[in-house]
């Protein structure tokens, strides 16, 4: 089903049978105790899942509501073992493309879209991971071969934005290049596959590799931990898959009862992703969520300069370090440029509270507190 729905408003889908091909929609639907999910259970060896007949309710981008939504695949809950490399390059599973939705205003520079993928429950995933994506067409530098995959964080929870386990979504930007001399688009130079993404219509087929990835998996031994998500731009898609699973969806194994801290740096409030859904969480879970953004073009920093994440991260370093000293756990995600500017505000703050640097990041690492995904 297409997304076609503004951001700020909810859709329903009631599917009258599995495959959802009759389907009334409905403008308003409060979620009860009742499970609106269908029953999933996962065969191992045939890589896929069997479904109950169930109601199951589809929910676009939009905001976060007290109500949380039940979902039941109780095996994607507890499985043996993280998903990891269920399809790989040379033998990808062929998906299918749901909607593709600008999720930008038009004062962002470039455009960003949240496109949905169906896998038909045969690619199971965990918040955090990644997907590879085959673009279609011929390698350039290997005549006669596929494109290399492509790999992209998971922007949704396992359950997938319909919470049944079918689907998967994906926070892309397009990629294009403008010639320095003549300031004028060069097509020949798009990025081959964020634009086969962005330009993707419902019913398209997509090939995709994975799930892959362990680094930013969301430990769930503590539920009352404190998670510290810092990102720029589209890496803050696998945080989006976290404060679902945290704040919409209605978990049996899983009730948060911690602190997640969102840090999202971007160009402007145009660029802004998925604000919508995180200021629906700040606003029904104050205690539970906290949300800062660095908007580099429309903010300055204590010496006047451009706000970007790093600065934001200076401004709060007292309680950051105290948090960490008290086991909170701390993601970076996005571009890899972002990663010097912060390590330097990590130093100096540190330097001033009279610390090493060096041996506070050993230590995090070493109790599994440093996540960090860049590209």
């Amino acid at each position: 089903m297409a997304l076609s729905t503004p951001l700020s408003q909810m859709s329903v889908a009631l599917p009258t049978g599995i495959d959802g091909s009759t389907r009334s929609m409905i403008k308003s639907q409060s979620f009860t105790e009742k499970s609106w999910g269908p029953r999933l259970r996962l065969d191992s060896k045939s890589r896929s899942f069997s479904v109950k007949k169930r109601s199951t309710v589809c929910m676009s981008l939009q905001q976060a509501s007290k109500s949380k939504v039940l979902v039941t695949p109780l095996e994607l809950e507890d499985p043996k073992e993280t998903p990891l490399n269920l399809y790989r390059p040379k033998e990808p599973y062929t998906a299918t493309i749901v909607s593709v939705e600008r999720i930008v205003g038009p004062k962002a520079p470039g455009e960003t879209c949240h496109i949905v993928i169906d896998h038909d429950g045969n690619v199971p995933y965990w918040e955090g991971q990644s997907y590879g994506v085959i673009p279609p067409g011929e390698n350039p530098k290997k005549p006669g071969a596929p494109h290399n995959v492509r790999l992209y964080s998971i922007a949704s929870t396992r359950y997938g934005d319909s919470f049944d386990g079918k689907t998967a979504s994906l926070c892309v930007r397009r990629a294009i290049y403008y010639d320095p001399e003549t300031g004028k688009e060069d097509p020949s130079k798009a990025g081959v596959c964020s634009n086969f993404l962005c330009n993707a219509k419902p019913g398209d087929k997509v090939k995709i590799t994975g799930p892959s990835g362990k680094v930013m998996l969301l430990p769930e031994d503590d539920q009352k931990a404190t998670h510290i998500m810092i990102a720029t731009g589209t890496g803050v898609a696998p945080y989006r898959g976290y404060l679902r699973r945290m704040f919409m969806e209605n978990v049996p194994n899983f009730k948060f009862d911690g602190l997640a801290w969102l840090f999202l740096g971007v160009a402007n409030s145009d660029s802004l992703l998925y604000d919508e859904e995180f200021s629906g969480y700040l606003k029904d879970y104050p205690k539970n969520f906290r949300y800062d953004k660095a908007l580099s073009r429309e903010e300055k920093n204590k010496t006047g300069g451009k706000m970007y994440v790093q600065d934001k991260i200076e401004e709060y370093s007292d309680e950051i370090f105290k948090l960490l000293d008290n086991g909170a756990h701390i993601y970076f995600c996005g571009l890899k440029g972002m990663m010097p500017g912060i390590q330097d505000t990590l130093k100096r703050v540190a330097e001033e509270r009279g610390e090493s640097w060096e041996q506070k990041l050993t230590q995090l690492r070493k109790n599994k507190q440093w996540h960090v995904e860049v590209y």
